[in-house]
């Protein structure tokens, strides 16, 4: 059994899939609009552009979503989605790009006891990220 992460939007969840597997090197599986269901009882509130769920390969992990009205949307909290870069370079480049118009940095870039760098934010489309990059401090 594996988890998958799951990840709401307030409308912009196709704008941000894109833009993470464009950063992550992950591959859109698929895209369900609210205009692709079968009959309007089975439509979510909102409109015909809406995301009501697609999917993310982003390695061996899938990674799912859809938009949410701003009625049923609430602002994530008590988890981060957690990547770990396999270099410094591709540190600076995920944070650069995840990290632009971000709505807080919670903990900038940084070296701590178990990682070359480490740092924590929300990006601007509201998702909490951590980005570890262990380098020589990785457990042998």
């Amino acid at each position: 059994m594996e988890p998958t992460i799951y990840l709401f939007f307030k409308g912009n969840c196709l704008e941000a899939m894109t833009h993470y597997a464009e950063v992550l090197d992950g591959k859109i599986q698929g895209v369900f609009r609210n205009a692709d269901a079968p009959d309007p009882e089975s439509r979510m509130p909102g409109g015909d552009d809406m995301i009501m769920n697609m999917a993310m390969s982003l390695g061996t992990a899938t990674v799912m979503a859809s938009d949410n009205t701003e009625e049923m949307y609430a602002k994530p909290r008590g988890f981060r989605v957690s990547v770990a870069p396999t270099s410094r370079a591709e540190f600076d480049r995920v944070f650069d790009a995840l990290a632009q118009d971000a709505e807080a940095v919670e903990m900038e870039p940084m070296e701590t006891f178990w990682a070359e760098r480490f740092a924590m934010f929300t990006d601007r489309y509201g998702t909490p990220w951590m980005l570890n990059y262990e380098g020589n401090r990785a457990h042998t």
